[in-house]
């Protein structure tokens, strides 16, 4: 069942089995925040079993591009169009969100963002192939954030 992102009563519903559920759902209000403020989209998260679709695609593009499997559970799914991008994001049980941002434009934007939550080890997929930069956030605490530049088409 679909869930709108509440970013101002931050709620850890669906990420409960997480052991940084609290810093996951930060993250989580965090990116609907920003979507909510800049698009004025509302974020809504499904559980990842029902919407294998959208989980199949991020898991396609991160293996194609990278080689990359993530090996912790996913535990909600998103996917949307806003503004000429296709968006797709997964959180994980560990505490990882991966966004797949894809320009629907010939020579669009399009990028893997990886955001660690406040509190997580670096996954053992990611480590020594990515540099993560720090953010502040209110919602989330300290933000980890990597990305790499999609070359394929999907």
């Amino acid at each position: 069942m679909p869930y709108t992102v509440d970013f101002k009563n931050v709620s850890t519903a669906g990420l409960e089995s997480s052991p940084v559920a609290g810093a996951l759902a930060g993250l989580r209000a965090n990116e609907a925040r920003y979507y909510k403020n800049k698009y004025d989209h509302d974020f809504t998260v499904t559980p990842a079993q029902d919407d294998p679709a959208t989980l199949d695609y991020i898991s396609h593009i991160l293996s194609a591009e990278r080689n990359i499997v993530i090996s912790s559970r996913p535990l909600e799914v998103s996917s949307f169009e806003v503004d000429g991008l296709r968006m797709a994001y997964v959180f994980y049980e560990s505490g990882l969100s991966v966004n797949v941002m894809y320009g629907l434009d010939d020579g669009g934007k399009r990028a893997v963002g990886f955001k660690l939550s406040d509190g997580m080890d670096i996954p053992e997929e990611l480590a020594g192939s990515f540099k993560f930069a720090r953010q502040k956030s209110k919602l989330a605490g300290t933000i980890r954030g990597s990305y790499f530049v999609i070359k394929g088409e999907y």
